[in-house]
């Protein structure tokens, strides 16, 4: 059984390697092999169903940040040696500033006509998603393989990619709770 006052190894506890590129059916098969071993139906004892239901809750955790793009990111960076979220706020040069213009346009958009700019604002998000997609598993791949001052700035480059990844999809959250905040237009 696993300690539950051990940090929370995601990779380790579900036997999958410390990558990025891991598919959603991977996660899931370790996951169930995990799960079947502590079914409560396989163990007698009491006290032992107690610590397995515990390690069952400590590998459901485990999927749920390994399924989750963004949260497997962030693991596997602190995992390399880079900071953590709280620990550096940075973004990536000129990104503040190009977020003001892209909320100033979402603004726009908004006040125009709702429906067709929430599709394309939309459409903007799954791009940028893409992109920090792509520029994340690129640089998590890169810092795996290399040491010191090289991989010190990989990751960091990571955690700015990881902030302005994050920063839009807060920017996303907070138009589907002004959307739905806002008064409808009754006929």
């Amino acid at each position: 059984m696993t300690d539950p006052l051990e940090p929370l190894d995601p990779f380790t506890l579900l036997g999958l390697p410390h990558k990025f590129d891991l598919s959603r059916a991977e996660i899931q098969a370790a996951h169930l092999r995990h799960l079947a071993r502590l079914h409560p139906d396989r163990i007698a004892d009491p006290i032992e169903r107690i610590e397995a239901s515990m390690a069952a809750a400590r590998v459901n955790q485990a999927r749920a940040i390994l399924e989750n793009d963004e949260h497997r990111a962030n693991e596997l960076l602190v995992r390399l040696g880079g900071a953590e979220r709280e620990e550096d706020r940075t973004l990536p040069d000129g990104f503040l500033a190009e977020m003001m213009e892209t909320r100033e346009r979402i603004e726009t958009l908004m006040q125009s006509d709702g429906g067709q700019a929430r599709t394309e604002i939309e459409g903007w998000a799954a791009a940028e998603r893409r992109g920090y997609l792509e520029r994340l598993r690129r640089v998590l791949q890169e810092a795996a393989g290399v040491e010191g001052d090289r991989r010190t700035a990989l990751l960091a480059e990571g955690r700015q990619q990881l902030n302005a990844w994050r920063y839009i999809e807060r920017l996303l959250e907070q138009l589907g709770d002004a959307e739905r905040s806002s008064p409808r237009e009754t006929p």
